[in-house]
């Protein structure tokens, strides 16, 4: 049985399905398949240029539309009000629904105050058209400065073993947040790592498995994996029948080397 993280009265699936590099069939297929399989969080982004197939593939699945809880992004050439709300309504009507679960700021944006953006997307909140807002790519300071302005639930972040990210966990529990990591298999690194794989002997598990729970573990984190793969979907869900011990925690915490894989140009000054 999927664990859930809870967070300001919100109970959301600890391990949810990444749709990032996924589009067209691969992405309706995919997500669908998610859904038949047991996964009940699925997170997409304008930028992705997905939506539309995520949205059919929700419809398709059969699964009730309050059973899954479904984040997009709003990018930051779009984070200006006036402008982020008609954003968003292009993403609702790719989507074909009326309102998403979570909306985050895909990344922060040094031009446009983060106040006014959360300002509007407050509006929308309040409107219905989104449950729960936050960010994605903050720093701590950010996240911090963000908490001024709105009641944010999440921030998603890069984050997988080879990239600690202990200052946002901690900030994650402090502020009663959800930490949302993507990329958390490190574009397939983890297959290939000696003490992971070592650790999944043990547990009869994969090092990809190993990795996301170590991940969903941890208080307040979840874990998005992307997968084109089916038997990686199905492998990437049985995370929740073993578990790791303090020592192989601390193993792969040794793992840490702040290897950052996903850098487009939009990324803030990173803080340790």
């Amino acid at each position: 049985m999927v664990q859930h993280v809870e967070v300001r009265g919100e109970r959301i699936p600890a391990l949810g399905f990444g749709t990032w590099q996924l589009s067209g069939d691969a992405a309706h297929e995919g997500v669908r398949h998610a859904l038949e399989l047991g996964y009940r969080h699925i997170d997409t982004a304008q930028m992705y240029a997905n939506e539309e197939e995520v949205g059919r593939a929700v419809r398709d699945s059969g699964v009730d539309r309050d059973e899954v809880f479904l984040t997009t992004k709003v990018p930051p050439r779009n984070l200006e009000p006036g402008v982020l709300e008609r954003s968003h309504e292009g993403s609702l009507r790719a989507l074909s629904m009326d309102r998403v679960d979570l909306l985050l700021i895909h990344w922060p944006s040094d031009r446009i105050p983060l106040g006014a953006t959360l300002d509007a997307m407050r509006s929308l909140q309040e409107q219905g058209k989104t449950r729960h807002i936050g960010v994605s790519n903050f720093t701590p300071s950010l996240v911090r400065e963000a908490l001024r302005h709105a009641e944010v639930i999440c921030n998603q972040v890069e984050y997988h073993p080879f990239l600690g990210q202990r200052a946002l966990c901690e900030l994650a529990v402090e502020q009663d947040l959800m930490l949302a990591a993507y990329s958390p298999l490190a574009k397939g690194r983890v297959a290939k790592d000696a003490t992971l794989r070592e650790i999944g002997a043990a547990h009869d598990k994969t090092p990809a498995q190993v990795a996301l729970r170590w991940l969903v573990q941890q208080r307040n984190v979840a874990a998005l994996p992307r997968s084109s793969s089916p038997t990686h979907r199905a492998e990437n869900l049985d995370v929740f029948d073993f578990h790791l011990s303090d020592d192989e925690v601390k193993r792969i915490e040794e793992l840490d080397r702040d290897q950052r894989l996903i850098d487009p140009g939009l990324a803030p000054d990173w803080e340790r």
